[in-house]
């Protein structure tokens, strides 16, 4: 594995991970600025957010550092789908490409994240309303899988019809079977968050029920994305997200104990780096 808090002198952000996010929605930007974020404090050089045009100035104002595109909206203020071209162009110049949070199920949204993960050639982390919405592609079958999904136990009860109850009983069974069938690294969230590229299988032991809070997945995401980006593999970003994201989240909940919320998690992500 890289290590990724070795970095040569002369290196520039271009060396360190170009992030593309397709985040956001009215009610939902908070999540799109989370996964921003968490990119950046986990070690991206660039990270570039497109975002419906209405929540654009938002993110400007709260993440300087974010490059935004104020993207075409529907009458709803969601993502159109006639950003497809304009984000697959775009996507050709970084990374990663991270897509779903905070996105919404507009129908003309749902449309767009179809077409754009079932024709990007780009490594893809693929969370919350995307899930639902992607298509498997040809470009994402060949092994080792450059896709990286990230159900909680919800998201994956929907995804494959299947009772929560029975995916607790029987996580790594499940989650292998979501990975053959998406043919995708998959990352089922929760208590020991289960990576498992359909025969290989990570178990995490870090994390505490602190961490039982809205936007903890965004930040996942976030930190996914950035370490792909970095030049890790898909499985072993995947694997090192879930570990350095839970161990965050144990140094916060030392201070804020059940109080402790997702920005509380990015901001000590370089201290998890530090401590690894």
């Amino acid at each position: 594995m890289l290590n990724l808090l070795s970095r040569s002198s002369n290196i520039h952000k271009g060396n360190c991970g170009k992030i593309l996010v397709v985040a956001g929605s009215p009610g939902m930007t908070g999540a799109a600025m989370l996964a921003c974020k968490a990119a950046f404090r986990s070690g991206a050089g660039l990270v570039r957010l497109i975002t419906p045009k209405k929540l654009a100035n938002i993110v400007d104002i709260q993440l300087p550092e974010v490059i935004t595109i104020s993207a075409k909206e529907t009458k709803q203020g969601t993502l159109a789908r006639n950003n497809c071209k304009e984000i697959l162009e775009l996507s050709k110049e970084h990374d990663v490409l991270a897509i779903g949070p905070g996105l919404s199920s507009q129908t003309e949204t749902k449309q767009l994240i179809k077409m754009i993960t079932s024709k990007t050639k780009k490594p893809m982390v693929i969370d919350a309303d995307a899930l639902h919405h992607s298509i498997i592609s040809s470009n994402h079958t060949k092994e080792p899988y450059t896709r990286i999904i990230t159900p909680h136990l919800g998201e994956m009860s929907r995804l494959l019809n299947i009772p929560i109850k029975e995916i607790e009983e029987n996580k790594k069974s499940i989650a292998k079977k979501a990975a053959n069938i998406y043919k995708s690294i998959v990352v089922l969230k929760g208590h020991q968050t289960i990576v498992t590229d359909g025969t290989k299988i990570y178990r995490n032991n870090t994390g505490n029920p602190g961490m039982a809070t809205a936007g903890m997945g965004d930040v996942l995401t976030g930190i996914i994305s950035s370490f792909c980006g970095q030049g890790l593999s898909a499985w072993d970003a995947a694997c090192f997200s879930v570990y350095i994201h839970g161990l965050a989240g144990d140094l916060a909940f030392k201070e804020k104990n059940i109080g402790l919320m997702a920005s509380d998690i990015i901001e000590l992500i370089p201290n998890a780096l530090a401590n690894d």
